[in-house]
C-alpha cells in the first residue's frame, strides 16, 4: 500500500504518512481517487461474471479503508454476497435428508462427494494445478525440494512426496482464489514443505478455517490417486507415495497455531471442539496411528482455551472425517517387493 500512498491529501493539500487511510486535518479519505477505480474495476468484473477477480478488487478497496468509514459497510456487504454465490455455485447438491445424520457425516460426504471421480477431477483440475508451475518461484524451489528428498529416497519417491506437498498447497490457493483473497504461489522450503504467502487475509474464522483444511482436503485426493496407482499397477512405491502424503497431511491437522488444524479449530465452540477431541480418541482406538495422540493433546488444549459462542458444523464435520481417511491412509501396508 505505500508505493501507491499519495503524498498529500486531495482534498486540503496536507502531507500524509505513507500509512495514514485518512487526512488528519479535514478526515477525507487519502486513497479516494484509488478507490473510485477499484469500485469501478469491480463492478465491471461483476458484470462480466469474473466473481473472483470481483472478490479480490473490493478486498483491496476494504484495506485502504478505515474501520469506521461509511463505504466499508457496502463494499463488506458485496464481498459476502460474492462469497456466498461462489459457495451456492461450488455446493454439491447433496439430499437434504443427508443433513440429518449430523455433522460428522456431513463431513464425510462431502469428501467423498468431492473425490468420488478421481479422473474427472484430474481433467477439471489439471489446469489449474499447472498455474503454480508457470512460477519461477514454485518450480525453482520444487526442484530443490525434490533434489533434498532425492538424495534421502531415491527419485522416484521424492516426485511423488514434491508432488502431494503441491497439491496440498494448491488446495489452499484454489480456496483463497473463491474466496477473492490474493496470495503467492506455492513457495518450496526443502526438507521443510511449502508455504504460500497472503497478499490479503480471511475477514472471518470460518473463511479462514476453511482455507485451512482445503489444504489437507486436496492432499488426501492426492494420497487416494497414488492409492488408485498402486491398486491399478501394483508398484509398492505408489502405496509408500500414498501412505506418507496421508501422514503429512494428518500432521497438519494438529490443532496448532499456523497449522491448518489449528485455523479448523479455531472456527469451532469449546463443546464441538470436546467433539473434535473425542473423535481423535476414537479414531486412535480404531487405527493405532501414534500421531493422533499428538493431535488429541493439542485438541484438548484448543477446548480448555478461548472459543467462539457459535461453531461451525460442516468444519466440525469435515475436521472429523479428514482425520478419518487419513489416519487410515497412513496405516496403509507398503509391499516390500522390488518397486
Amino acid at each position: 500500500m505505500t508505493s501507491t500512498a499519495p503524498a498529500a491529501c486531495a482534498s486540503c493539500g496536507t502531507e500524509l504518512a505513507p500509512t495514514l487511510l485518512r487526512c488528519p486535518a479535514c478526515r477525507a479519505l487519502a486513497h479516494s481517487a484509488e478507490l473510485s477505480r477499484l469500485a469501478r474495476e469491480a463492478s465491471e468484473h461483476e458484470a462480466t461474471g469474473r466473481r473472483e477477480e470481483a472478490l479480490g478488487t473490493w478486498r483491496q478497496a476494504l484495506s485502504l479503508l478505515p474501520a469506521d468509514a461509511s463505504q466499508a459497510e457496502p463494499i463488506q456487504r458485496r464481498v459476502a454476497a460474492l462469497v456466498g454465490a461462489g459457495a451456492e455455485a461450488a455446493a454439491p447438491k447433496a439430499p437434504d435428508a443427508l443433513r440429518r445424520f449430523g455433522p460428522w457425516v456431513f463431513g464425510l460426504v462431502l469428501i467423498l462427494w468431492k473425490f468420488k471421480f478421481i479422473l474427472v477431477f484430474a481433467l477439471t483440475k489439471a489446469k489449474f494445478l499447472l498455474l503454480g508451475l508457470t512460477k519461477a518461484s514454485t518450480l525453482l524451489s520444487m526442484l530443490a525440494a525434490a533434489g533434498v528428498y532425492w538424495s534421502l529416497w531415491g527419485w522416484k519417491f521424492a516426485l511423488g512426496i514434491v508432488g502431494s506437498i503441491y497439491i496440498h498447497e494448491m488446495g489452499h490457493v484454489a480456496a483463497l482464489r473463491h474466496f477473492g483473497i490474493k496470495a503467492s504461489a506455492p513457495m518450496f522450503i526443502p526438507g521443510f514443505g511449502a508455504i504460500v504467502r497472503l497478499h490479503q487475509h480471511p475477514a472471518t474464522v470460518g473463511e479462514d478455517a476453511r482455507v485451512g483444511l482445503a489444504g489437507p482436503l486436496w492432499g488426501l485426493g492426492a494420497a487416494l490417486a497414488a492409492l488408485g496407482i498402486h491398486l491399478a499397477t501394483g508398484a509398492p512405491i505408489w502405496a509408500a507415495i500414498a501412505r506418507f502424503g496421508a501422514w503429512v497431511n494428518l500432521f497438519n491437522l494438529l490443532p496448532f497455531w499456523q497449522l491448518d488444524g489449528g485455523r479448523g479449530f479455531r472456527a469451532l465452540s469449546r463443546h464441538q471442539r470436546w467433539i473434535a477431541v473425542g473423535a481423535l480418541g476414537g479414531i486412535w482406538f480404531l487405527t493405532e496411528e501414534p500421531l493422533l495422540f499428538l493431535l488429541g493433546l493439542a485438541g484438548i488444549a484448543n477446548a480448555l482455551s478461548k472459543a467462539p459462542e457459535e461453531g461451525d458444523n460442516a468444519m466440525l464435520g469435515l475436521y472429523a472425517s479428514l482425520a478419518l481417511l487419513l489416519a487410515l491412509l497412513s496405516r496403509l501396508a507398503v509391499p516390500t517387493a522390488g518397486a
